[in-house]
């Protein structure tokens, strides 16, 4: 591809994470860019706001006049699309966000991709944060608004490049994992589990594509395998490269002494006056000998382990212990990764970003151990395009059923999938009555908003749980509290899952 000649790219699709990342690097990077989408919610429509990239909307042909020098195509956009159609019948040059990530800002630097089903954007933001801290200067991308940096991206000078590898496919004209254009001489894979039910019909499918991953790692790269999941252990064994494994059992690196304790929130998150603990600790061993005990303002076990994956890399890459331990007690989390939006008289209200079961049990277990005593009540929106196939009905009950009370919306555009594929969102709760939980469906969030405001009493801790705006849920949630308890006691706190 050549880049000499380009001076305006547009980006259809504009507001996926990925490629409003991308656009914002490349306009710091000096290049004039515009964007159109569909579908425009925070955080990245005010993160494109906030960076004056102009974005239009609805699709037309008419975005592309005066015809742009490169059109990137975001891997939401199908055939069909009336932009795709345009710029195929005028012969535009156009390209994906992951082959340009790797063409702008990877060839020829050493770059460090994190992988796996759950928790690598926390993981990418652990590590790009360290590397920072270390004075690395690392140029990163990740899939979500790091709050240290207040950002998704980051131009550094150095030659380290850390992205966040997704193995969800690349746009209509290339069907390869986005992970596989990112060049890695080191990786890390926290976990595989089967996901993308759209494109893969089973988990050997994805694991295919992990192994490809661990096959472009040279002999003097590394991978840091998060092996207590089975499938990466497996992937793990092809690997040219050295393999340092990690996790909470007896591993190359592990975590011993795991305790919920006290910890102060720092510049980024400030917290909601909690007076119970918040936060997370434990003793790092590297083949079984303590290198360093960290303590990070996160809850729950799978935290351990993206800490563990970033304590590695950074290890990895010459970052001192004691240089780690302090980066970590400093990170700020991640927005809508638990993040505590507002308090209201002692109920507390949160937004998270998880949409599989593994990551929903994660993030409620989480939650449980820091709010034993207090009713939990979970709001769930379907919306990826595996949470609203009928693939996970039952999982979703069983992760659900670690909350006290839980609302489970219809599916987001259910006519997008085959009604026999369709997720039925009164089987899942059907399935948590018949577990002693208290569990309706709702065709709107202002339903669920409508049921909360009546029936939530104080304390009592709210989670809305939807990879998408979930039509507002949100504000209307504050709003409504607002009215019930008087002003927020504070917001902004990320607990990140």
């Amino acid at each position: 591809m050549r880049l000499d000649s380009v001076r305006h790219i547009h980006f259809i699709g504009v507001c996926g994470t990925a490629m409003a990342t991308l656009a914002a690097m490349l306009k710091e990077y000096g290049y004039r860019i515009t964007g159109s989408d569909q579908d425009m919610y925070p955080p990245m429509s005010t993160f494109l706001q906030d960076r004056a990239i102009p974005v239009v909307s609805p699709f037309s042909k008419e975005n592309l006049i005066p015809k742009p020098d490169l059109v990137v195509v975001g891997n939401a956009i199908s055939r069909g699309n009336v932009e795709v159609e345009a710029l195929l019948n005028e012969r535009m040059p156009y390209t994906s966000s992951a082959d340009l990530m790797k063409e702008v800002f990877i060839h020829g630097k050493q770059s460090v991709v994190v992988a796996g089903t759950h928790g690598k954007t926390t993981t990418t933001s652990l590590v790009a944060w360290i590397l920072t801290f270390a004075g690395l200067d690392p140029t990163f991308m990740v899939g979500g608004i790091a709050k240290n940096f207040q950002s998704s991206f980051r131009l550094g000078r150095s030659d380290l490049v850390v992205c966040e590898g997704d193995e969800y496919d690349t746009a209509f004209f290339d069907k390869r994992p986005k992970f596989l254009h990112y060049l890695p001489t080191s990786a890390i894979i926290n976990n595989i589990e089967f996901d993308h039910a759209d494109i893969y019909r089973s988990l050997d499918e994805i694991e295919l594509q992990f192994r490809r991953l661990v096959n472009l790692i040279p002999e003097g790269g590394i991978l840091l395998a998060g092996a207590e999941s089975q499938p990466v252990a497996r992937v793990a064994e092809k690997a040219y490269c050295r393999v340092q494994t990690f996790g909470l059992g007896d591993f190359f690196w592990s975590a011993r002494n795991f305790k919920i304790v006290p910890v102060a929130a720092p510049a980024g998150a400030r917290t909601a006056g909690q007076d119970i603990p918040s936060g997370i600790s434990f003793e790092v061993c590297r083949e079984a000998k303590t290198v360093a005990e960290v303590s990070a303002p996160l809850i729950g076990e799978h935290n351990a382990r993206n800490i563990l994956a970033a304590f590695a890399l950074a290890s990895h890459l010459g970052v001192p212990a004691e240089t780690i331990r302090e980066a970590i007690a400093q990170f700020a989390g991640v927005r809508r990764r638990l993040e505590l939006l507002s308090e209201f008289e002692g109920v507390r209200l949160f937004d998270d970003f998880a949409h599989h079961p593994t990551a929903i049990r994660e993030t409620l277990s989480g939650l449980r151990s820091l709010y034993p005593d207090t009713p939990i009540y979970v709001a769930f929106e379907p919306r990826s395009a595996t949470s609203r196939r009928k693939v996970f009905q039952q999982a979703f009950a069983y992760s659900l059923s670690l909350a006290d009370t839980i609302l489970v919306s219809h599916p987001f555009n259910p006519s997008k999938i085959a009604e026999d594929e369709r997720l039925d969102p009164s089987v899942t709760v059907a399935h948590l009555k018949q577990m002693g939980r208290q569990a309706e469906t709702f065709r709107s969030p202002d339903e669920i908003v409508e049921y909360l405001g009546e029936y939530i009493v104080t304390p009592a801790v709210i989670v809305a749980m939807s990879n998408g705006d979930f039509g507002g849920i949100h504000q209307k949630l504050q709003q409504m509290l607002s009215r019930k308890f008087g002003q927020a006691a504070s917001d902004g706190r990320s607990l990140t899952s």
